[in-house]
């Protein structure tokens, strides 16, 4: 009944669609891993005012020379709680202009800090608002600190999309935190993340922090299987579908047949009468 199954056509089409489920289930395996992914990161946020901070060292892999950025962690160290301490550096801080807190536009400052072995970290104090309540005219930002200092914060990963880097108000400005652009302004062996603080400075209001829209990706990851499923129950229909001769009817032509049962040949009808003799 299903010997047709083993002919050259439906072969190729059984190999067609097994490749197709099987490409449709690693993209659902890919979008899971994604969702999984993204679902850490979130809990990472969530858990950060209750977690215990640990060294930045243990974190992140020290830098070794000046102008060179360390390593660049992954995806699976953003926003782990750290604490680091050291000197900040004001004569080389940063202003991330365009930055929008509750509406509001302003500027991130973001400060090196310089630990005790001479390597640096950008600390990101947080938010301060124009001097004019603009995008253009100074931020408003006090002095970092003097002496040792504690910092307690959570690891941010670089910016991707880089930007022009510009010296203006006595910093260096930028409008994307990109480390790999920034590197060549500071003068330490620099991390290759910075840390956004969890409690800025008095003057300064936090950077808030957005989850991953981690259901997007489980739902996609769904999709992707039940499309690999819907794939092979097509099959499937379409064989018992074959099988019990379902085969598409032929186009009746309804003039042809009706002469048929006339018993008159096709077109007869439509033949000139024969002239009678006057």
């Amino acid at each position: 009944m299903y010997r047709f199954l083993l002919t050259p056509r439906w072969l190729g089409a059984a190999a067609l669609t097994l490749v197709a489920s099987a490409v449709m289930v690693l993209l659902g395996n890919w979008q899971l891993h994604r969702y999984q992914e993204r679902s850490a990161i979130n809990a990472r946020i969530d858990a950060a005012d209750s977690a215990t901070a640990v060294p930045l060292t243990s974190v992140l892999v020290k830098p070794t020379a000046a102008g060179a950025l360390g390593s660049m962690p992954g995806k699976n160290k953003a926003w782990t709680k750290v604490t680091v301490s050291g000197k900040y550096d004001a004569t080389h801080e940063i202003q991330a202009r365009g930055r929008t807190v509750d509406g509001n536009v302003g500027f991130e400052i973001v400060t090196p800090l310089v630990l005790s072995d001479g390597t640096a970290v950008l600390v990101d104090r947080g938010w301060v608002p124009s001097r004019d309540g603009d995008a253009i005219s100074p931020p408003v930002a006090t002095p970092p600190p003097s002496g040792e200092v504690t910092v307690v914060g959570q690891v941010h990963l670089s910016e991707s999309r880089p930007s022009g880097i510009a010296e203006r108000d006595g910093r260096i400005d930028t409008r994307r935190i990109s480390l790999p652009h920034l590197v060549d302004r500071i003068p330490y062996p620099l991390y290759g993340a910075y840390v956004l603080v969890s409690s800025p400075e008095s003057g300064f209001s936090a950077v808030p922090i957005d989850h991953e829209d981690s259901w997007q990706n489980g739902g996609y990851a769904v999709q992707w299987w039940l499309f690999s499923v819907m794939a092979l129950l097509a099959y499937g229909w379409q064989a018992r579908k074959e099988a019990n001769g379902d085969a598409p009817k032929a186009r009746v032509d309804r003039v042809t047949a009706a002469d048929d049962r006339l018993g008159e040949p096709a077109g007869a009808a439509a033949a000139p009468s024969a002239r009678l003799p006057e």
